[in-house]
């Protein structure tokens, strides 16, 4: 017997068994069960008596009539208030609702409703505090890098439908999954073993609320645009191979897709500038425009060209322009090297479909592995498309006599020249896509070394190479001939560079470095004075804003004195702040040494806005144009990123939807993805590796 009475565990080995006594013993030294409050919880009442195996068991145990306890079954009781409760049958006969934390009892009434019941488990201090001290289970996984989200039924909530309606409808946007899902069995199934009050929903449900978090999360990031002082965008154009059509993606220097909207045909100038312009004003960033990065299509540079021409008449572009439009650096190293393999495409066919070969047959595995053991190359791999191991497919000719993919000689060795050339392009490809938005001040020094290897090889004795350099050469003067200011710019705000690096990298990018460096110089001061015009004007509106908030919260009239000098110390700051120093902080910057970090091993050692931030009270004005320059992107590495997820999203099975449902999927993934620092799925295509079977040396013959 227990002191407080028993319950019915579900899982237990009794149940269904039907009778389940709990006694409680008012006087503890009574030998009887004569005459005791007896106390039967709800679930295990019955209604009717069971005399034949009760009758033989007593008969049996010798058990006196006195002694017997009926046993009546009633029907089960759903409420839950009888999880805090439990039914007592008093001396007099009568029964109780005994509350199993205060042991108070209440009245049992023949209708058998409960209201009185749940307003006492409200007034009831031991049961509030039982709920207090109740733990709950949140496993996280081992090594989990998510930091700890509190669940969202506690103790003291109730379950909130809207809550977990809006979470289901973030893990649809940022892990991209279809609205079908909420209606699959073992979702519902799973939701529902998570908390039972789970109700199921249908994709039109789910579609209509993330369409909501789509709008409540686009609301927050137009208060981020409307922090900012000046915006950059990357914009790009992509085709849907599933639904057939073209759409367009412009996204934020801020790390935000802000637009993904259908273009419709035949996608003109016109239509790209217009889609842009749209854009905009849908974001109320018209004025905030600081420059537009895209690639190098003819469409393009007339679309900006048509945006500047808008924009000019009505607001001041930075620099008279200059730096609106931002050529993709990605895209030009690109035609650079597509300009380079053209000239040994046959010979990268041959490779490519000689390891083709190899890897059709494990007989050919073999024996191209026996000439590579021949020739102690250690590797037992090849990767198609990447030129590794050209002496292993030599010597594989040896053994396959029906390998007609062989290239001769005179292509290796041209083979081997091309790879060191691209080896320049493969360092700085890897530096833009290292990240999505690497800073400004990286790209000068890499375009650098891209001319200055290719000016080396138009002076090789290799007529084969000069021809190759010759054609990289053209591509790079059409697109790097001229000064590129946003390049120089951003690499003069690095503190490691300042001027020096632009004095040591024009003579080798232009011909006439003199002036190109004077250019650079102009457009700095240039903007520099824009800037700095645009934070005397915040001052002087802030002291007079300042003023009148200050005089009105202390209800004071225009020449009552606050009776102090903190007031006029303060209208002096504020005048002293309009007054310009004699020598400029862009002068004072350029003045001083190029910085240099103790351990600098490389351009990923430093980051240059983070040493803006540091020094930003010395240079205020300075520090506010380097952050704009330095962020701008001159890649649309970005906006490329997002086609990927364009991908997944309109599958096959996907292709019906609409052009407002697939924006709002882009968008809100990239936004859901940002507030909760998940990372974005990436597609990327890794090379094949083809395995070679090991050799058995025992049987390889040495050709001493």
């Amino acid at each position: 017997m227990d002191d407080g009475g028993s319950t019915t565990n579900l899982l237990s080995p009794n149940k269904g068994m039907g009778v389940v006594i709990g006694v409680r013993i008012d006087n503890p030294s009574s030998q009887s069960v004569h005459g005791m409050d007896h106390i039967t919880t709800p679930n295990e009442e019955t209604t009717s008596q069971i005399p034949n195996e009760n009758e033989s068991v007593r008969e049996k145990n010798n058990e006196t009539d006195e002694d017997e306890v009926q046993l009546t079954r009633k029907r089960k009781k759903t409420s839950k208030v009888w999880d805090d409760f439990v039914v007592v049958t008093l001396r007099d006969g009568k029964k109780k609702a005994e509350c199993k934390h205060c042991k108070s009892r209440l009245a049992i009434t023949g209708s058998g409703p409960t209201s009185s019941y749940k307003r006492h488990l409200n007034s009831c201090i031991p049961h509030k505090q039982s709920l207090k001290n109740q733990q709950i289970l949140n496993f996280q996984p081992s090594g989990c890098d998510v930091d700890f989200v509190p669940p969202l039924i506690g103790p003291d909530t109730k379950y909130d439908e809207n809550k977990m309606r809006e979470a289901i409808a973030n893990w649809i946007l940022s892990t991209e999954q279809p609205f079908a899902t909420v209606e699959d069995v073992m979702f519902v199934k799973m939701m529902k073993t998570a908390t039972p009050l789970f109700e199921k929903l249908s994709r039109v449900t789910i579609t209509s609320d993330c369409f909501k978090v789509y709008e409540h999360e686009k609301k927050r990031l137009k208060a981020l645009t409307k922090a900012a002082s000046k915006i950059s965008l990357t914009t790009d154009c992509w085709k849907s191979s599933h639904q057939k059509i073209e759409y367009m993606v412009i996204t934020a220097h801020f790390k935000r897709v802000l637009s993904f909207v259908h273009v419709p045909p035949p996608r003109t100038a016109v239509d790209i500038a217009d889609g842009i312009y749209k854009c905009l004003q849908e974001w109320e960033i018209k004025d905030k425009i600081f420059t537009i990065s895209v690639d190098n299509a003819a469409y393009n540079d007339k679309a900006l060209r048509r945006l500047k021409e808008t924009f000019s008449p009505v607001r001041k572009l930075s620099c008279g322009g200059r730096l609106f439009h931002i050529r993709c650096c990605a895209h030009i190293l690109n035609l650079l090297v597509k300009d380079g393999l053209a000239i040994i495409d046959h010979i990268i066919g041959d490779v490519r479909e000689g390891i083709k070969y190899i890897n059709n047959s494990e007989g050919r595995r073999l024996n191209f592995s026996k000439a590579a053991h021949q020739m102690q190359i250690r590797d037992r791999k090849l990767m198609l498309d990447v030129p590794t191991r050209w002496n292993s497919t030599l010597k594989y000719a040896e053994y396959e006599p029906y390998f007609h993919h062989l290239p001769t000689d005179e292509d290796w060795e041209n083979v081997q020249s091309v790879c060191e050339i691209l080896k320049v392009f493969k360092v700085c490809t890897n530096i833009i896509s290292v990240s999505d938005y690497p800073t400004a001040n990286l790209y000068l020094i890499e375009v650098f070394r891209v001319k200055q290897t290719l000016d080396k090889g138009s002076l090789s004795t290799n007529d084969f190479i000069r021809d190759m350099v010759k054609k990289m050469k053209e591509k790079f003067d059409k697109y790097w001939g001229e000064c590129h200011l946003v390049m120089a710019i951003a690499s003069v705000l690095d503190p490691r560079f300042k001027m020096k690096l632009v004095e040591f990298c024009f003579p080798t990018l232009y011909q006439n470095s003199d002036e190109n460096i004077k250019e650079v110089k102009n457009a700095l001061y240039e903007m520099y004075s824009e800037y700095l015009e645009m934070h005397d004007t915040l001052v002087r509106e802030s002291a007079t804003h300042g003023s009148e908030h200050e005089r009105n919260v202390l209800g004071l009239n225009e020449g009552t004195s606050l009776g102090s000098g903190w007031e006029a110390f303060g209208e002096f700051i504020k005048t002293a702040d309009l007054e310009r120093p004699e020598k400029s902080e862009l002068d004072m910057y350029l003045e001083e040494g190029v910085y240099r970090e103790k351990g600098q091993t490389g351009m990923e050692s430093f980051n240059a806005l983070e040493w803006w931030n540091v020094h930003k009270l010395k240079y205020r004005v300075l520090s506010l144009m380097a952050r704009d320059v330095l962020a701008i992107p001159i890649s649309t590495v970005a906006s490329e990123a997002t086609f990927s997820a364009g991908g997944r999203v309109i599958d096959p099975y996907r292709a019906s939807l609409g052009s407002d449902t697939v924006q709002m999927l882009i968008c809100g993934g990239d936004w859901i993805r940002q507030v909760h620092g998940v990372k974005k799925k990436l597609k990327e295509e890794f090379p094949i590796e083809v395995l070679l079977p090991e050799v058995n040396t025992k049987f390889c013959v040495s050709e001493e």
